[in-house]
Formats: structure tokens, sequence, C-alpha cells
């Protein structure tokens, strides 16, 4: 238990932890469920914007509806309320997390999404943030709980055939995040007979359930009521608290995320040297709210000139530095 004791040390310790658990409690979340949400990496880059072919097999899912500031029923809706409704993260260190301080919510992610409310509703504040688990991010657009979900969420081909993205907004990659003093190397056969925690419906799991080398990394009940979530949880910093705790070895998760929680415990580090997989993040809206897509690409051609790149020195820099610019828009055709 030394060892596992010696690493509690994010946000100052004990108390530090105890402080990243209740922020899980802080915004009411939705009800959990078992939801289904179901190479190599360099750093993102500006670029010209491309137009593709709508392909039956997938080969970019990043690709998107062309940007209007066009109106239409999704954008009615939310004009006719006064709020939109943003489904984030309150617990992602830099992303979209609460201010111990202050209580309010901050990051790269929860700046992007004021700056959809501006454009839509004339006002930053217009807005009403609703804390959201990994595993509910595609149920919560589906029954109408938010309009959006900015989360750090990648785009890829299974989603894409179950909610609409904007086009990419940052490149990032799967890695794997451990103690510093960890035998294990990376994404590799290090992990064999190890813990591996990720969080359920994330791309880390699918990356698991393709090739775990050997590490343990499912619950015994995994998506069924019963589920443990020790190895698999809903929210995934509560990897982290396990990681910390000496629950498991080792954490998979997108290199953005862990770079934050490495800030946050310097007992930990990504291992590997950089993402095994090349992944982008996007806005997620309900499928058929093709209105309200389009404007959220023409909110992300402005973004991309000049905000973008405001957000990335205040938020995520330190961590993730030599980033040269959002990756370039692509958008689809047919």
């Amino acid at each position: 238990m030394k060892d596992a004791r010696s690493r509690i040390r994010g946000w100052e310790g004990v108390a530090g932890m105890a402080a990243a658990c209740a922020l899980t409690a802080a915004v009411t979340l939705l009800p959990l469920s078992r939801g289904t949400d179901v190479r190599e990496a360099g750093p993102a880059t500006q670029g010209v914007a491309s137009i593709v072919p709508a392909k039956a097999d997938c080969s970019t899912p990043e690709a998107s509806l062309p940007s209007s500031t066009a109106g239409g029923p999704a954008i009615n809706a939310i004009v006719k309320r006064g709020k939109l409704i943003v489904g984030v993260d309150q617990n992602s260190y830099r992303w979209g997390y609460r201010n111990p301080a202050s209580g309010g919510l901050e990051g790269f992610d929860i700046d992007l999404a004021r700056a959809i409310a501006t454009d839509i509703l004339g006002r930053p504040d217009a807005i009403i943030f609703r804390a959201i688990p990994t595993n509910q991010r595609i149920p919560a657009l589906n029954n109408g709980t938010v309009d959006i979900v900015v989360r750090t969420m990648t785009i890829n081909c299974a989603r894409i055939k179950q909610v609409a993205f904007s086009t990419a907004y940052f490149q990032t990659g799967q890695q794997v995040l451990a103690p510093k003093g960890s035998s294990i190397t990376g994404y590799d056969k290090s992990l064999s007979g190890k813990k591996v925690c990720s969080a359920e419906g994330s791309t880390a799991y699918e990356a698991l359930e393709k090739n775990s080398f050997g590490a343990t990394f499912k619950d015994t009940h995994d998506g069924q009521a019963s589920d443990e979530d020790q190895l698999t949880v809903p929210n995934q910093l509560d990897c982290l608290v396990r990681l910390q705790m000496g629950l498991v070895d080792a954490v998979v998760t997108d290199a953005a995320l862990a770079a934050g929680q490495a800030a946050q415990d310097p007992a930990v580090e990504l291992k590997g040297g950089k993402p095994f997989t090349t992944e982008f993040y996007g806005v997620a809206t309900k499928l058929g709210n093709d209105d309200l897509v389009r404007r959220v690409n023409s909110v992300l051609d402005d973004y991309r000139k000049g905000p973008w790149t405001e957000a990335y020195n205040k938020w995520l820099v330190a961590d993730l530095p030599g980033i040269t610019g959002p990756p370039a828009p692509k958008y689809r055709t047919g």
C-alpha cells in the first residue's frame, strides 16, 4: 500500500483527489446507463479546407457539411428557447472542468461552447451546461437532453451513424498513462498481465478490444446492469483516481486528456513517446440537425482564424506544446 499512497498526489494529495471526485457531484449529471457510444499521430496543423466525396467506406469520417449561417428547425428552437444546451465534461483539466475557487466551468471546450452560443444567441452566457459522462454523450443527443456535445468527442465511423459532427477542431490520439516508475513503456507488450482502465464508450476501450497486449481491461459484467465499474468506468477521470489508488496499473485515453492529468499529478506520465492513433475531436449534435451542424461549422471557420490559438495558448500550450494550429476542415459532398 505504500506505493499506492505515494502516488495519490494529484491536486495536492488525498484532499485534492477528494476534490476531484467531488467534481462529479458539483453539477447534476444525467442518469448513468450502459449507453452505446460506439497510424501514427502528429501535431495538428493549419491548412486549406478540403472537399471530399461522401464514401461508403468511411475513409474520411471527419468530413462534415459545408458551413452556413442560415437558420432552420434546430436553430429556430434554440433561438425560441433563448439558451443553447451543451453537454460538457466537468472533470477534464484544461478541457472542461470546474474551477474549485470560482465554481465556474472552464477550459478549451467551454470556450468553444460559449463561442457557439454567442454566434447563435448573441451572448456567451446564453447557455446551459449539462455535465454528462463519457458513455452518455450519444444518448444525451438522441433523447434531446442537449443540443450539442462539446466534450473531447472523437469523430469515427461508428459514431457518424449515430450522431452528426462538425468539422474537426482538434487532433489527438490514444496514449498510455502510467506511474513514472512503472515498467510499462507504452501501448505494447509491456501491458501484458497489467490492469488497464478506460472509459465506457470511448475509443480507448475500442482500441483495447482490438489489441490489449495481454492486459486485463474488461470488468466481468461489462455492459450489464451489474457492471463493476472498476476497469471500465463511466467517466474518464475515474481512471486517474483508480491509478492513483493503485487499483489499476495504467490508463488508456486521449493524449490530450492524459496530458492534463499528468499536469494534475506529477507522479504519472504519458508512455510511448507519442499517440498510437490519429483522432479528431468534433462538436456533435443529433442526426438530422443539418442546420445546426452547418452553423457550428460556420463558427469554427471564424474560430480557426484567431480565437482557437488564443484558447490553445490559454489552456493547453503548457501541457501540449508544439501544436501550430487547428486541423484544416474537411467538407463532404453528396
